[in-house]
């Protein structure tokens, strides 16, 4: 069908199950997981629904090839037989970016000429003429070869999904919107949640808990580069949206308390979660670690915090004391588990036990882990586990 098209998402390592469980609830079929990257089918409504929705996907490609390639030649020829126009009009724009890795065509800037040059020489077949203004609306091309295999994307994201809106202003070590809400998603937070975050930085944890919560669309406020496509002003975005707005679920008893010693993380929290709407789930204040308490309260508990890591030794040193103090105050008990992303050998020495879980991550080029510490199952559990993805 000329709807159809073949998508790819890529991920942060670690967040390829969480990815592909949201990929099937909103109907992507015939999913290929490989390292951080999943690929499906699906109709040009679903480009839409992906990008508005998927909270762990960096972006939402539709791929236009994929083939084996080792020599400049077979990457030009293989790249020119491909039906590009199916997408690009005549007066589009087309640039190319590139990666390399593991293969033998390790020139990116070589590969991203040759691509443009097949892509032009298509057109040139195509549209009968040799000169192409590129004046009009914007299809970037992505090619990345890994181990000389060949895909040949074209992004309708624009600038990464991670980009939600709400924070145009952080602290100086926030933790990836992306990478939030896998960890949101891994923690099992649902409508009728109880979070707390008491290093909660720019808001981060939280304002994706709240999101997830009330199961707000992570791109219902921005726009992406499809929007501008021929294909796409018959309104499936418009539509798209209208639905997602329509799925908020303002009814949930979801609360969530954000604490921090920093007064600008705490202004910068408040900040943020007016800017996602949903300031009214989200009370603020400035406190330390050493003072938090859960509440006293029927309603389980769940704690999601990304810690300060320290990279210079005066700076290890006080991260090290954080998770020793994480440890007295985070006490185990019935009805709170806590979930906190570090990328320290020894957290769990520090920190006083094992984890009852740990999950790898990466927080930007970082290599961290989840560690997890599950509350006891009530009677109706849903105790988390990895295999539910």
């Amino acid at each position: 069908m000329e709807n159809q098209v073949r998508l790819c998402c890529p991920c942060l390592f670690g967040l390829e199950s969480v990815l592909s469980f949201e990929i099937k609830k909103i109907g992507g079929e015939n999913l290929e997981v490989t390292d951080g990257r999943i690929f499906f089918d699906g109709d040009l409504s679903m480009v839409a629904r992906a990008n508005l929705w998927l909270r762990t996907a960096e972006r939402v490609g539709i791929v236009i090839g994929r083939f084996r390639a080792e020599s400049f030649t077979e990457l030009f020829d293989q790249t020119a037989a491909l039906p590009w126009e199916r997408f690009i009009g005549v007066d589009d724009r087309f640039p190319v970016k590139g990666s390399s890795l593991n293969s033998k065509l390790h020139s990116v800037p070589d590969c991203q000429k040759i691509v443009k040059r097949a892509i032009v020489r298509r057109f040139e077949q195509v549209y009968h003429q040799s000169l192409f203004n590129e004046t009009g609306a914007l299809y970037q091309v992505q090619c990345s070869i890994y181990k000389d295999m060949v895909t040949l994307l074209l992004d309708t994201t624009g600038a990464g999904l991670h980009k939600r809106g709400y924070r145009s202003n952080a602290n100086e070590a926030p933790i990836k919107e992306t990478l939030a809400a896998g960890i949101v998603d891994l923690a099992r937070v649902r409508g009728d949640s109880l979070v707390y975050d008491p290093m909660c930085g720019s808001g981060t944890l939280v304002i994706e808990a709240a999101m997830k919560a009330l199961n707000i669309a992570p791109g219902i406020r921005r726009r992406f580069t499809a929007q501008d496509w021929r294909c796409f002003q018959d309104g499936i975005f418009e539509r798209e949206r209208r639905e997602a707005v329509a799925q908020v679920r303002r009814d949930a008893a979801f609360l969530a308390y954000a604490s921090d010693n920093d007064p600008e993380s705490v202004r910068l929290t408040q900040e943020n979660a007016v800017k996602a709407g949903v300031a009214s789930r989200i009370k603020v204040k400035r406190a330390d670690l050493s003072d938090f308490r859960p509440l006293d309260t029927e309603r389980p508990g769940i704690v999601l915090t990304n810690p300060p890591y320290g990279e210079r030794l005066l700076d290890l040193q006080e991260a090290e004391q954080i998770c020793r103090t994480m440890g007295e105050v985070f006490v185990p008990g019935d009805r709170t588990g806590y979930y906190i992303i570090s990328p320290h050998d020894s957290f769990e020495e520090l920190f006083g036990r094992p984890a009852a879980r740990r999950r790898k991550l990466y927080n930007g080029s970082i290599r961290c882990q989840l560690f997890m510490y599950f509350q006891k199952p009530d009677k109706h559990p849903h105790k988390p586990t990895e295999s539910n993805h």
